[in-house]
């Protein structure tokens, strides 16, 4: 079936057509790089990297831009505060970005633009817009006429009288409307700044990703994705000058994510209402914080709690743990080299199963990327490959081989295209296992001695006192099952 995606600029689901098939341009606006990354910023980078990675996955070649803001009000601010240069601001944090993101197994993208390689671009942008009437100067300054726009509003679905009503008009203004927005600032004492046609200064914010999309991309290209909290202003001043300019369609597609909150508000560095993507790293696994953003929509808002990430944890820890299945029964000698048997009924609907998942999870895909619905295919399938091996005592057969070579092969586009089980499962389960040992109040010393009170529980038919036990170690993050050879243990990850 062919790929659908939700267009914010139609405000409907759309069949994915590109400009120039099988070539995609697609540009995600990136991070400012005043502060470290949040989790909001990694779910974007999550997300797009999904899209760039299913796009590739179908067939396209993709040119994936996503570009850094190394100059801004903020930037500035923060450079001020702390009492070093803005440059130095920007590249602590660019490299900041590279150290939180890298776990989280980002394709890297064709190009990285940094606004102020661009300059040049910029200028020439705007002097364009400047001859085409859509843009003035003013006492240095260099604005955009959103009144010169007829489209304007038609990203965010805001009309520009209803904006102008509720815009505040500050003493001094020196724009002709309360609506138009900066281009180029006039330099400030101690403020970054480069030389231009309007005297010395620096870019606007909008200015910077029309002139880098249009330089890596075209003029016109297909896909432009970011944050809800983009599309107005800043998607929507992109339009108007890029289309202001070039009297063509910007970009075709707009994607948006949905927020990440805490405490249901919207996760922001402005409010303080925000965890670092460091600290979030330092108590959850990447690979799960990954899975974690993909287990709802993209488009929806997110509620970043324990509990939630918990969840997640688990469930990756039943896909690498099955996975592990698989490999141990492969690792034996199957009988039957001449051919299984024909399979009971049982096995053929697990064999079914398998092999109708790749189209399952490429039907979720192409439902506007729900990565939701794919990793909910892949449990259903894990769950029932586990259940047919737990009912056949994980048992090397013809037919159990067949399952386990089935279900490895099945996992392959949730590497490739959701881009988590990037490590072999035993060292995943190993590292979630250390993670809740390193934070553990309880020895093994401990445990084993709360195993052996157990035991002679059970011995004695002091069942709700065996049962209290194994309570109380799981309390302690420790899982026990019995078996043939007694009663083993290990940390829940």
């Amino acid at each position: 079936m062919p790929l659908r995606l939700y267009n914010t600029l139609s405000r409907r689901e759309e069949e994915f057509v590109p400009l120039r098939p099988p070539q995609v341009g697609m540009y995600l606006c990136g991070v400012t790089v005043y502060d470290r990354c949040h989790v909001g910023h990694a779910r974007a980078a999550v997300t797009f990297d999904v899209v760039y990675r299913y796009l590739t996955y179908k067939g396209y070649q993709v040119h994936f831009v996503r570009n850094f803001t190394d100059v801004d009000d903020k930037i500035i601010d923060r450079a001020r505060q702390r009492g070093v240069s803005s440059e130095q601001v920007a590249e602590e944090n660019i490299q900041a970005f590279y150290e939180d993101m890298g776990p989280l197994n980002l394709k890297p993208p064709a190009e990285e633009p940094r606004a102020t390689k661009h300059i040049a671009e910029m200028i020439a942008l705007i002097e364009k817009l400047i001859e085409k009437g859509v843009a003035y100067a003013s006492q240095g300054d260099v604005f955009y006429a959103v009144e010169k726009f007829p489209g304007y509003g038609k990203l965010s679905g805001k009309s520009l009288e209803d904006l102008q009503v509720g815009a505040r008009i500050d003493i001094n203004e020196i724009k002709k409307n309360p609506m138009d927005f900066a281009l180029w600032k006039a330099a400030k004492p101690g403020e970054p700044s480069w030389d231009s046609p309007w005297g010395k200064g620096r870019p606007g914010w909008h200015i910077e990703c029309s002139a880098m999309s249009m330089k890596y991309l075209s003029e016109s290209f297909d896909l432009h994705g970011g944050g809800n909290d983009l599309i107005f202003p800043h998607h929507e001043n992109e339009i108007a000058q890029s289309e202001g300019a070039t009297g063509h369609p910007f970009a075709k597609y707009w994607m948006h994510n949905g927020f990440v909150q805490l405490n249901k508000q919207k996760m922001s560095k402005s409010t303080g209402n925000f965890f670092t993507l460091k600290e979030v790293l330092s108590q959850y696994h990447p690979q799960v914080l990954r899975a974690f953003f993909l287990e709802t929509h993209y488009a929806k808002p997110i509620d970043f709690a324990e509990e939630y990430v918990r969840e997640t944890e688990s469930g990756l820890r039943k896909l690498c743990e099955t996975i592990q299945a698989c490999e141990r029964i492969l690792e034996k000698e199957c009988p039957g080299t001449g051919g299984p048997a024909d399979p009971t009924g049982e096995e053929k609907g697990v064999l079914a199963k398998i092999e109708a998942f790749k189209g399952e999870f490429e039907e979720a895909m192409d439902k506007d990327f729900n990565t939701a619905g794919a990793l909910g295919r892949a449990h259903a399938l894990r769950a029932a490959v586990n259940g047919y091996f737990f009912a056949h005592d994980f048992a090397c057969t013809p037919v159990s081989c067949r399952i386990a070579r089935g279900f490895l092969k099945s996992v392959g586009p949730l590497r490739e295209v959701l881009g988590i089980l990037q490590q072999p499962a035993g060292e995943f389960l190993s590292e979630l296992a250390a993670r809740v040992a390193s934070k553990a109040k309880i020895t093994e010393a401990e445990i084993n001695a709360f195993i052996e009170k157990r035991n002679q529980a059970r011995k004695e038919k002091n069942f709700p006192e065996a049962d209290r036990i194994r309570a109380e170690l799981l309390v302690h993050g420790v899982e026990i099952k019995d078996g043939p050879k007694g009663t083993e243990w290990k940390w829940k990850g």
